[in-house]
């Protein structure tokens, strides 16, 4: 198994295709899913012989804060300690080895897998809260120009 730190036009490919037959990922399409590849500080692929068998993606300012994304497995590597080298790679990846808050969004019956990767709920009482502007990701339009690995919208 290889680690990649960048995705070919067919690994992307491939990663749709292991979105499209998960619940929380079946609605993006293939652009949505090679634009949140783009535009992810650190993406982390596990391959077989080349084919995606692994992936996770990190959003971070490099000094507080990693969000971690996307951890997703083929089924037929699960079981098999990927998800938790995947972790590990994150969180020793030397761009934000030393960033102190790793985070990330699960459901409560994956909630055993994270503890078991040093995770913890026990959050002094912080709760995730959402504002929804739009029912589909935000798209990128031609108004917004790149800034610094960040997109500024800018009005005419």
């Amino acid at each position: 198994m290889d680690v990649v730190y960048e995705l070919t036009e067919t690994q992307i490919q491939e990663l749709h295709d292991l979105f499209k037959n998960e619940w929380w990922t079946k609605q993006r399409t293939l652009e949505d899913t090679r634009q949140c590849v783009q535009d992810s500080q650190i993406c982390i692929g596990l391959v077989d012989d080349t084919k995606v068998a692994g992936f996770v993606r990190v959003i971070t300012d490099y000094t507080f804060k990693a969000l971690i994304f996307d951890l997703i497995i083929k089924k037929q590597y699960r079981n098999k300690s990927l998800g938790k080298k995947l972790i590990h790679l994150v969180k020793s990846h030397e761009a934000i080895k030393d960033v102190p808050h790793f985070e990330l969004y699960c459901l409560p019956e994956l909630r055993d897998f994270y503890r078991s990767c040093g995770f913890t709920d026990d959050i002094n009482g912080i709760e995730l809260l959402r504002y929804t502007t739009h029912s589909r990701p935000f798209k990128k339009t031609a108004q917004m120009r790149a800034y610094s690995h960040r997109y500024v919208v800018v009005h005419s």
